[in-house]
């Protein structure tokens, strides 16, 4: 019996999809093992979004060789659709499949066998053109960690400037309801009680062969449904597709929890211009006050990127003070960097390196800041927690509906479950410190 093992480098699709892959390699035969457990194969499952992602490739290429250097050695994901004779010359390497071949890999590659080093040049690389990516794979993460990714779309059809992901991933397409349905009955058998949607766009689920067949909306609502999974996440979803029948539909549902992440990526509308984005900051404004008026304790994400091309000094201070007067909980800061093949590289000035650090630094402290800010205004009242499986020094964490990350005593018979818990104060790690909660109103009476 073979034994594979997997890495994965980006995002929580990327991870949905790792572990789909894994479960193909079981059902033939196949053992999955850790990365450090002298594996016959290794698969990494690369990102591209930022440089720094495909350093870390190389990197962990480099480790595989070291713990088996007989080992074959197979990359896929957004870095080898979008670099895939790159990737070819690395020493070490012996294949690479683009986004149409991924879920082919175990029958494209047969038995992985390593061609001797004395008569090998470079991978094998099986990359079709992006235009072939027109498959939809149903994917969700499994036995990985306490909550489950789903996959419910991918690809996608906005062509912002500084994005790779459509020449990554292909055209915007979606599982379908029923599909999706399945897939969280299935893991709600497996004793999963959250399921985080994940997907490139997800707001822009439905299509499928480019026609509209059903709408983000109507799939939250049969989600909301299935008996088993205590709570539903939306990983991430755009502005203009953030509707105000969603966010009412959140606020009294069911199981679907008051957390959004929703992408602003600039507070200036000269810079989101230049990105290429769908919204102005006024909608973006609309969004937060319509969340906070249904959902007064919900928990808010941004993610912004500094130093874009253009982003003048004025215009970047324009971003910090909107973020610094947005009732949001905290933010993902991305440093742009020049991705190979975007309108991005074309506009003119570019922002020096040590501007777009000084940048990111300033909206990491007001992410902090924001944090903070947050988690006290939620002290003295009463969640849910799930907790998770990861203890440390006798503690064990977990998240809050509204997703605060908790730290509590270690309690085997707490691992996957939930617990009423009153949030009492915040340690120097900046996690909430919890007591049992007594019998006073839950903090989402709204719920």
């Amino acid at each position: 019996m073979k034994k594979v093992a997997f890495y994965t480098l980006g995002c929580k699709l990327n991870y949905s999809e790792t572990s789909t892959i894994g479960r193909m390699f079981e059902e033939r035969g196949y053992k999955k093992v850790e990365f450090n457990q002298q594996p016959d194969i290794f698969i990494i499952n690369t990102c591209s979004v930022t440089e720094n992602a495909d350093k870390k490739c190389k990197k962990i290429v480099k480790e595989a060789n070291k713990i088996n250097p007989d080992g074959y050695v197979a990359i896929i994901g957004c870095y080898a659709q979008l670099k895939p004779k790159e990737i070819a010359e690395i020493e070490g390497v012996d294949a690479v499949l683009g986004a149409a071949e991924k879920f082919r890999l175990v029958d494209i590659l047969g038995d992985f066998v390593k061609e001797p080093k004395e008569i090998k040049t470079s991978a094998k690389v099986f990359n079709s053109g992006i235009e072939e990516a027109v498959e939809y794979h149903t994917s969700y993460s499994l036995n990985d960690r306490t909550r489950t990714f789903l996959k419910v779309q991918d690809g996608c059809d906005y062509p912002c400037s500084y994005c790779t992901i459509p020449l990554a991933r292909g055209k915007s397409r979606s599982d379908t309801i029923e599909n999706v349905v399945n897939a969280a009955y299935k893991i709600a058998e497996s004793g999963v009680k959250e399921i985080v949607l994940t997907g490139v766009n997800i707001g822009d689920f439905g299509l499928q062969n480019d026609e509209r067949k059903e709408t983000f909306f109507e799939l939250i609502k049969a989600l909301d449904e299935v008996e088993g999974i205590e709570r539903f996440r939306i990983s991430s979803i755009e502005p203009n597709l953030l509707t105000d029948e969603i966010i009412a539909f959140v606020a009294s549902s069911k199981r679907f929890v008051p957390h959004f992440h929703i992408p602003l990526q600039s507070g200036s509308n000269k810079v989101l211009g230049l990105m290429r984005r769908r919204y102005k900051r006024e909608l973006y404004t609309d969004r937060v006050a319509q969340i906070k008026k249904l959902m007064p304790d919900c928990c808010i994400g941004v993610d912004v990127i500094v130093g874009h091309p253009g982003e003048t000094d004025e215009e970047f201070l324009e971003t910090y003070n909107f973020l610094n007067e947005l009732d949001i909980s905290y933010l993902h800061v991305f440093t742009y960097s020049e991705r190979a093949n975007t309108h991005a590289l074309s506009i003119k000035p570019v922002v020096p390196a040590n501007k777009r650090n000084e940048r990111s630094k300033m909206l990491h402290i007001l992410s902090d800041k924001k944090r903070r800010f947050f988690y006290e205004q939620q002290l003295g009242k009463n969640f849910s927690v799930l907790f998770e499986e990861d203890v440390e020094d006798g503690l064990m964490q977990g998240f809050t509906e509204n997703y605060v990350r908790v730290v509590a005593k270690y309690d085997p018979l707490l691992i996957n479950e939930t617990k009423k818990v009153s949030l009492i104060s915040i340690n120097e790690n900046m996690l909430v410190e919890v007591d049992e909660a007594h019998e006073a109103e839950p903090a989402f009476a709204y719920h």
